[in-house]
């Protein structure tokens, strides 16, 4: 078996908070990330495929193919916004 490792990156923001609590109970539990007006991360997706390598090709997976579908699947539904009211699935 072989392991083949891909990375990307993107960047978000977001904000953690509850509704029902008072902005300074947000910060006590949850610190910066309740700031009001958000506040971002730099993000690193790592995926890892294992298997045989193909015999003609040699590879698992090709790479490029990898990179794409981690780019459709999560950086473009993720990359530059908000987790908390752009992303349907957060």
């Amino acid at each position: 078996m072989v392991y083949i490792t891909r990375r990307k990156q993107f960047n978000a923001a977001h904000k953690l908070y509850v509704e029902e609590w008072s902005q300074e109970k947000n910060f006590k539990v949850f610190g910066k990330c309740a700031n009001p007006n958000w506040h971002g991360h730099n993000f690193i997706l790592y995926v890892t495929v294992k298997g045989k390598p193909d015999p003609t090709t040699g590879m698992v997976m090709d790479f490029t193919r990898l990179g794409n579908i981690m780019k459709e699947r999560v950086v473009n539904k993720l990359d530059h916004k908000n987790l908390n009211e752009d992303v349907d699935f957060m």
